[in-house]
């Protein structure tokens, strides 16, 4: 992510600082599915690199013992939860539970024990039990790949952050259908919400090698 000319009014105010993050830590894809990966649907920009780079990541959450949570978008077969969103972006609607744009990726295909959240709206939080979920597990930290940056990403940030998870946008495991978004939105959530970092900056973390509490 790089520096903007305006960093330095950011620096004075006091925005920025990093999060002290804490075990146990988990993962949450979000909306990594068919249909943000296909550019010809809701896909394009940084979004196929994103998911190659969360492969990686996956692996090593999966081998360090962290909850794993995808999000899916699924709308009822007959429109019933059409809600403000589907309104602005009507396209939408037709991701239902068994269409082939609602599905995970294959790359990221989820795997017994790992949680799946199908949500209606843009933050993986809102509506449904991710919260409780992550509660139940007692989860400090809270990892966050997915797409897109500047949408489903910073919404689902915003209310970790709100709910009391240390979040962290995992830079390049986020695409967006914009880059021009996808930075801009990066810098916002690093100076308001969250800590940015990139899966090699991960990898070193070993204080949450093991989730223990």
């Amino acid at each position: 992510m790089s520096s903007r000319p305006d960093q330095t009014v950011y620096d004075n105010q006091g925005f920025g600082k990093s999060l002290e993050l804490l075990p146990p830590a988990g993962l949450l894809i979000v909306d990594f599915i068919n249909g943000f990966a296909d550019p010809a649907v809701f896909g394009g920009g940084n979004i196929p690199p994103a998911i190659e780079k969360t492969k990686i990541l996956l692996a090593l959450a999966r081998d360090r013992g962290w909850l794993v949570s995808y999000s899916r978008v699924v709308y009822a077969d007959d429109g019933g939860d059409a809600n403000v969103f589907t309104e602005k972006v009507p396209g939408i609607l037709p991701f239902t539970e068994k269409s082939k744009e609602s599905q995970v990726v294959e790359e990221l295909a989820p795997v017994a024990g790992e949680l799946i959240i199908r949500k209606q709206f843009p933050s993986a939080f809102f509506g449904t039990h991710l919260a409780s979920s992550l509660t139940q597990n007692a989860i400090k930290t809270l990892f966050i790949t997915g797409a897109t940056t500047s949408g489903c990403v910073r919404a689902s940030v915003v209310d970790a952050m709100c709910h009391g998870f240390k979040p962290v946008v995992v830079e390049d495991c986020v695409g967006d259908r914009s880059i021009e978004q996808h930075e801009s939105n990066l810098f916002d959530m690093k100076m308001k919400y969250a800590d940015v970092m990139r899966v090699q900056e991960i990898e070193t973390l070993t204080s949450l090698i093991a989730n223990k509490p």
